[in-house]
């Protein structure tokens, strides 16, 4: 089983702003509470082949991730990978950036999780706490940026 969580939140910056927040990538510990630790591999400007190596914690457990960032088309889409072996993976995932008419910005984030082994059963879990998440994860990542 697979599936994919997303959600769509309205941020009151430009979208340069909310790009290069959300592109350097060390800053979702501001948004994201599992994630413990994160390395960016290597330092600098974030581009397609940058690795990203996390920490985080789920359901009590810590775990190891590494994430490839795959695709990123400034200031609009940034998109990656899980390339971790862990039992729940995102195979996909990514923000798209667009502008509303205020001068805000709109950034939807979705992952698609995909199980293997024994998370093949684990995943529909992940998933629905994933979505319950969604909207409260949105406002986290609203008021991060907004408050960088």
């Amino acid at each position: 089983m697979s599936g994919t969580f997303e959600t769509v939140t309205e941020i009151d910056r430009p979208i340069e702003e909310v790009f290069a927040y959300l592109a350097d990538g060390t800053n979702d510990p501001e948004f994201s509470p599992r994630v413990q630790r994160i390395d960016k591999v290597p330092a600098g400007p974030t581009s397609v082949g940058t690795v990203f190596r996390t920490t985080v914690k789920d359901a009590g457990m810590k775990s190891n991730r590494e994430m490839v960032i795959t695709e990123m088309e400034a200031p609009r889409k940034i998109r990656w990978r899980e390339t971790s072996k862990n039992s729940v993976t995102a195979s996909e995932g990514g923000y798209d950036l667009q502008e509303a008419a205020n001068g805000s910005t709109q950034v939807r984030l979705y992952n698609a999780l995909e199980g293997h082994g024994v998370g093949k059963v684990l995943v529909g879990l992940a998933l629905g706490a994933a979505r319950k998440d969604a909207p409260a994860f949105g406002e986290r990542i609203k008021k991060a940026v907004e408050a960088s």
